[in-house]
C-alpha cells in the first residue's frame, strides 16, 4: 500500500459529493462501486454483523480480491466481537487482507465481556482505487435499513470523488500500519489549528477530511464544530444519536442564541439504549433557558451524526456529541463547504423535524433548582470527564 502522510486537514476543491441516507441508500451505492474497483479497497467499520448485509459485503470483497485487487479491512475488536470465525476464515481464504483493531481475548469474550470498552476506532470509511470516498456513520448490519428493519437506524453517509478520496486513502494505509504498534502516551501534544478559511464564507465547493485520535488529533473534531457554532449567523441544525457534549461546546451553543442564530437539536426520543435519553435529558433545563430548540426523533433510533451551520457548511460523520466520541473514540468526519449538498442535508432535517419529532417544551421539563441543581452540574462533570480519565490509560492504536 502507497501512503504519504497527510496529518494536518486540508482544502479540498472540486469534490463531486453525494449525500446517502439511511442503508437502502448507502449499500446498493457502495456494493455497485465495490464491483467496479480495479486496483485497490480500503474499508474501516465499527461493526459487521455476520447477517444479510454482511454477507453481501464478504461476497463483493471476495470476489473483488479474487479478481487481483487488493483489498483491505479493518473492524474494531469490540464494536464487531461476535463476528464468527467462518466469517473471517472466508475473507482470508479468498486474500481479503482482515485487520482487527483492539482485539479482544477469548476468554474475556467467551465470559461475556468486553475489555478496552473506551478504546475504540469508531470510524466508518470506505476508499476505492483512491477515487471514490465513503464517510458517514453507517456500519455494516441489516439494522441500519430504514425501511425494513423493525428498529432499522436513521444514519447519514457521503459519497465524494475527488482528491479527498486519496487523503482519506492514505490515512486508511497509515492506520494499518499502526496497527500492533505500542505508542507511549505523549503527555505534551501539538494542537492543530482549524485552517483560517473554515466557516468563512466563499464561492465554489470545499471539503475537509477531519480525524480524532489519541494522539496528534484529540480535539479536531470538536473544534470544528465550535467553530460552526461560532460563526454562525443565522441558524445551526444539529442531528447526534449520543447528545452529551462538553460545558464550551454548550457555553458556544448559548452564545449563538444571543447572537441572534436560531439553534435547533435533533436528538433521540426512540433510542437504542436508554441512558442516551437520560444523560441527554439532564441538559434540556439548561439548554431550553438559553433558547434552544429540542425536537426528538421518534420513528425509530437516530444514530445520525450531522450539522448544518447557516446555508453552506455542514459535517457528515461517525463522531457523536459525547465523551466518548470527544475523548477516547477515533473517529472520522468531513466538514463541507457546499451550498448546494448543504441545502440538501438542511432541507431533509427540516423534514425530518416537521414529520417525525416531537418537540420539547418547556413546561414537561422540571426546572432544577437547590440540591437538584447541584447534584445535576456535579453529575455532569463526572459523566465528561471519567471517559477522558480511563481512555487516558491508553494510547490509541
Amino acid at each position: 500500500m502507497k501512503h504519504r502522510s497527510k496529518s494536518i486537514p486540508r482544502a479540498h476543491k472540486g469534490t463531486d459529493l453525494r449525500l446517502l441516507i439511511n442503508g437502502e441508500a448507502y449499500y446498493p451505492q457502495l456494493f455497485a462501486d465495490i464491483r467496479n474497483a480495479r486496483h485497490e479497497l480500503l474499508l474501516e467499520t465499527f461493526i459487521l454483523f455476520d447477517d444479510n448485509i454482511g454477507q453481501q459485503l464478504a461476497d463483493a470483497l471476495c470476489e473483488a480480491a479474487q479478481r487481483g485487487v487488493e483489498v483491505h479491512l479493518t473492524i474494531d475488536g469490540w464494536g464487531s466481537a461476535w463476528l464468527p470465525a467462518h466469517y473471517a476464515s472466508r475473507l482470508r481464504e479468498s486474500k481479503v487482507n482482515l485487520h482487527v483493531y483492539d482485539p479482544v481475548p477469548s476468554t474475556p469474550k467467551k465470559l461475556g465481556l468486553r475489555p478496552n470498552i473506551l478504546r475504540r476506532m469508531h470510524r466508518k470509511l470506505v476508499v476505492i482505487d483512491r477515487e471514490i470516498a465513503f464517510i458517514g456513520g453507517i456500519n455494516f448490519g441489516e439494522d441500519h435499513l430504514a425501511e425494513t428493519h423493525p428498529e432499522g437506524k436513521q444514519d447519514y453517509a457521503v459519497r465524494a470523488c475527488g482528491s479527498i478520496a486519496e487523503q482519506v486513502g492514505d490515512f486508511i494505509s497509515e492506520e494499518i500500519e499502526r496497527l500492533g504498534e505500542r505508542r507511549r502516551r505523549r503527555w505534551r501534544l501539538p494542537r492543530r489549528r482549524v485552517p483560517r478559511r473554515w466557516a468563512q464564507q466563499e464561492n465554489g465547493s470545499e471539503v475537509f477530511f477531519v480525524t480524532r485520535d489519541n494522539r496528534k488529533h484529540r480535539s479536531d473534531i470538536e473544534r470544528f464544530y465550535k467553530v460552526g457554532l461560532r460563526r454562525a449567523r443565522q441558524d445551526i441544525f444539529i442531528a447526534n444519536a449520543y447528545f452529551f457534549p462538553s460545558y464550551g461546546f454548550i457555553w458556544q451553543m448559548r452564545q449563538a442564541v444571543r447572537r441572534g442564530v436560531r439553534v435547533t437539536l435533533i436528538l433521540q426520543g426512540q433510542p437504542d439504549k436508554e441512558y442516551v435519553r437520560t444523560a441527554a435529558n439532564t441538559l434540556y433545563d439548561y439548554l431550553l433557558d438559553a433558547g434552544v430548540d429540542i425536537f426528538e426523533y421518534t420513528r425509530r433510533p437516530l444514530h445520525g451524526k450531522v450539522a448544518v451551520f447557516d446555508d453552506a457548511w455542514c459535517t457528515v460523520g461517525s463522531s457523536n456529541l459525547d465523551p466518548l466520541s470527544f475523548a477516547s473514540n477515533a473517529e472520522a468526519n468531513l466538514f463541507i463547504y457546499d451550498r448546494e449538498f448543504t441545502g440538501q442535508l438542511r432541507d431533509h432535517l427540516t423534514q425530518l423535524k416537521q414529520l417525525d419529532c416531537r418537540r420539547i417544551s418547556r413546561s414537561e421539563v422540571p426546572r432544577q433548582s437547590g440540591w437538584r441543581h447541584l447534584i445535576r452540574i456535579v453529575a455532569f462533570h463526572l459523566m465528561r470527564r471519567f471517559p477522558n480519565w480511563l481512555g487516558g490509560r491508553f494510547s490509541t492504536r
